[in-house]
């Protein structure tokens, strides 16, 4: 019996085979087998529906997000300019209020 390999995404080993495509039930990433090493290369910052993200950008918020440390609430529809990427690809810098602050690109929508 084949052993199925790690999942290119988490990295966890609960993964298997479902006959066309490997699956991992922890983060629901499915990729066909030799595809391992180019989907964990791809590190561009995506918004929520997946359009590329770039420095200077404008994105809205779609999402109520209560800020760590703080009782500031970023509401949903909150229009923020100029976003800086940062090394993790799933998160940009940014200014809301004249504060700095880091927002995750699960919460953003580009435009």
């Amino acid at each position: 019996m084949e052993e199925t390999p790690n999942c290119p995404k988490c990295g966890m080993e609960n993964t298997y085979f479902d006959g066309s495509l490997n699956v991992c039930p922890d983060c629901f990433h499915e990729w066909a087998t030799g595809e391992e090493n180019t989907s964990a290369s791809d590190d561009t910052p995506r918004d929520s529906n997946g359009a590329e993200l770039q420095t200077g950008d404008s994105v809205t918020v779609i999402k109520d997000l209560n800020v760590r440390g703080s009782s500031l609430v970023i509401k949903r529809g909150t229009k923020v300019k100029n976003i800086r990427l940062t090394d993790n690809p799933e998160e940009v810098d940014c200014k809301i209020n004249g504060s700095g602050i880091v927002l995750r690109t699960e919460f953003l929508k580009k435009g």
